[in-house]
């Protein structure tokens, strides 16, 4: 079994998939960029992230936590009202709220984002200049993280963040559990991820999707990848998250069992591996969709 870490390391997690994690997962999807897609996205993000989409992964959780920004809160989760692991479903009409939820911020922002594509393209945008069309690209880069993280796709314990656990002898709850403690043990790190560059545990993911390493062909998780159906693939995408909280998260925990060592957390891995792949490579292939259409077939977008 892997190392178990706590202390600083785990106490300094936050909400949705960790920070760092966050941008870790854009330095994956940056592996499936064309260079013309670079080229554009560079021209909308704001100077301070030099065209990564990477370094900026994260900040859409500091901006929701900020009095300004707090409006943008209930787009990182969709709360459904299901009963895992009896019964997990997921009802966008339903579950979505009047303030929206990761499924409609997804739909949103991708069409603003749209435009802002289309001023690069003609030459009215440049360096980052203009901050609606900085903010769309972060949210979307960070959103489709967060869908792919099993309980923003679920209203139980308000995502988990009420239900407690124990991880290597501490008290904490499961949202936290699956936001970092998994991913940190599963990557064997004393020390948070670099928020600069890409690490060895994500890169290492990224070779396992270029080989097709997973139970899957990672060919399939692209079935739904026309940002013109936004709000399509974002639900088709949160509904397939969402099933992990019936198949495993609620499944195989107690709220007594410490989950780093009864083999709860080892079992998670590959489902941390897998949904963490999918958000990068879905990213990649969205953004390049979306720059570039869908002309290109998908050996030449994402270089499997």
């Amino acid at each position: 079994m892997k190392q178990v870490f706590v202390g600083g390391l785990l106490a300094a997690s936050a909400a949705a998939w960790n920070l760092d994690v966050h941008n870790q997962i854009g330095f994956m999807a940056e592996t499936f960029l064309t260079p013309y897609t670079t080229s554009v996205l560079h021209e909308i993000l704001e100077s301070q992230y030099n065209g990564s989409i990477g370094k900026a992964g994260s900040w859409a959780d500091g901006y929701a936590h900020t009095t300004e920004g707090r409006y943008s809160a209930p787009w990182h989760f969709i709360d459904t009202e299901d009963n895992p692991p009896t019964f997990c479903h997921l009802n966008y009409k339903h579950d979505c709220s009047s303030s929206g939820c990761v499924v409609s911020a997804i739909a949103n922002q991708t069409e603003i984002l749209k435009g802002c594509i289309k001023e690069v393209k003609d030459g009215s945008l440049t360096a980052g200049t203009n901050l609606t069309c900085s903010y769309a690209l972060k949210w979307v880069t960070h959103f489709l993280g967060d869908i792919s993280q099993p309980l923003h796709a679920s209203g139980r314990a308000y995502g988990g963040n009420r239900f407690p656990v124990i991880f290597a002898n501490v008290s904490t709850q499961m949202h936290k559990v699956w936001d970092a403690y998994i991913p940190y043990m599963d990557a064997n790190v004393t020390e948070p991820f670099s928020n600069q560059s890409i690490d060895p545990f994500f890169a290492s993911l990224v070779s396992r999707i270029k080989k097709e390493d997973f139970a899957q062909s990672p060919s399939t998780w692209l079935s739904c990848t026309d940002p013109s159906t936004a709000l399509a693939c974002a639900t088709l995408w949160a509904t397939e998250t969402n099933k992990w909280d019936c198949e495993y998260v609620y499944q195989h925990v107690d709220n007594i069992t410490d989950v780093a060592t009864s083999g709860y957390a080892v079992g998670a891995f590959p489902i941390i591996e897998l949904q963490i792949s999918k958000a990068a490579l879905r990213l990649g292939t969205w953004l390049n969709n979306l720059v570039e259409g869908n002309a290109h077939e998908l050996d030449e977008q994402v270089e499997l």
